[in-house]
């Protein structure tokens, strides 16, 4: 069932639900998206909140910019209102710095479960924290002019919001390193060629192209879909033999699933 009114709309996160579909968009367009803690901790909220039936979930972001990374206002002495600084968080101990992080990385984790696939749409900046919040998911349709970027360690920083792990196995060692370490731009003819984007098309086009994406993947069965997606998942950490194994266990889950006899 359709849901026209959203079940999370604050700190410039909106996630809307229709049928096997979400929707969760960024709305701070005015900001170009920057994103804050309170922002993430909406992320990881909207993750918490998908009902059952969603089996795809489509990020976009409202404004000619996908999100232009973290809000400076983190690093002056004020920070944000009822957040500490990150001046602050820097004087705390290791394991209540540790603490703060991983907190802010549940915003980033769940767009990978297993149970759905999740499609980015992306357009103009998507620099660091944008960056990586569009690596979160699974598959990414960019328009023309999306300009990817990694600036932390520009800044003296690393990227730390779950980014790099799918940056090596989207572009591998070499490229990945020489994108963070540079900092510089990567546009959309590279990302579709190095495999980060899945398809480039004109920024006019860009909800348009997630939304037939996200239609094609509805057309497989779920459990199917599910048993593929983690095959894939798992198969950089397994040995070819440990793959072949995992294959064919999936494999008769789905045929004793799909002939209904009971394990």
């Amino acid at each position: 069932m359709a849901s026209f009114d959203p079940l999370l709309d604050k700190d410039g996160v909106r996630l809307t639900v229709d049928d096997a579909i979400a929707t969760v968009t960024l709305t701070n367009p005015a900001k170009r998206n920057a994103q804050s803690p309170a922002l993430w901790r909406a992320l990881a909220e909207a993750g918490q909140l998908l009902p059952g039936t969603v089996r795809v979930v489509l990020l976009r972001a409202e404004g000619k910019s996908f999100s232009a990374g973290l809000d400076r206002q983190a690093f002056t002495p004020e920070g944000f209102d009822g957040e500490p600084s990150f001046i602050d968080l820097a004087r705390r101990s290791d394991a209540e710095l540790d603490a703060a992080i991983a907190e802010y990385q549940e915003g980033f984790t769940w767009w990978r479960r297993s149970d759905i696939v999740s499609i980015a749409a992306v357009q103009g900046h998507a620099i660091g924290a944008g960056f990586q919040l569009a690596l979160a998911c699974d598959l990414r349709v960019v328009a023309d002019d999306v300009q990817f970027a990694m600036r932390e360690t520009s800044l003296g920083l690393v990227p730390d919001l779950t980014g790099t792990h799918p940056l090596v196995g989207l572009v591998g060692y070499a490229r990945a390193l020489e994108i963070c370490a540079t900092g510089r731009f990567v546009t959309a003819d590279e990302a579709q060629r190095t495999g980060l984007a899945s398809i480039a098309v004109p920024a006019d086009q860009l909800d348009d192209a997630a939304r037939d994406l996200a239609g094609a993947l509805l057309a497989a069965p779920r459990d199917a879909l599910i048993e593929t997606k983690a095959l894939l998942q798992g198969a950089v950490g397994r040995t070819y033999e440990d793959q072949r194994v995992a294959e064919r266990a999936a494999q008769g889950r789905r045929l004793r699933d799909l002939a209904g006899v009971g394990e």
